[in-house]
């Protein structure tokens, strides 16, 4: 894997208490396909480019990892990005 920066939603960001600094996350993608585990985002005006979060690469790490924060999905961006990420894993079980 490259290891350069990329952005990405934060999906579970560690407590202080967790016993793991872990921080759970989707990247996302110019790339955009039409495909099945991807949530079309549109155009951010915190992002480049027309973008998608791409469910199939979920991820987690270090959260000192994540340096800084690019923008924030509205309420219905984020529900879909939900729901999707519920039928991805509901589908392949």
């Amino acid at each position: 894997m490259i290891d350069k920066g990329r952005p990405v939603l934060v999906l579970s960001y560690p407590r202080p208490d967790d016993s793991r600094a872990l921080a759970v996350v989707a990247p996302l993608t110019s790339q955009i396909r039409g495909m099945r585990g991807e949530v079309d985002l549109g155009h951010p005006r915190w992002l480049p480019k027309p973008s998608a979060v791409n469910i199939q690469g979920l991820a987690s790490f270090d959260r000192h990892k994540l340096t800084r924060k690019f923008g924030k999905l509205t309420a219905e961006q984020y529900d879909k990005v939900k729901a999707e990420i519920r039928e991805f894993l509901i589908s392949n079980s």
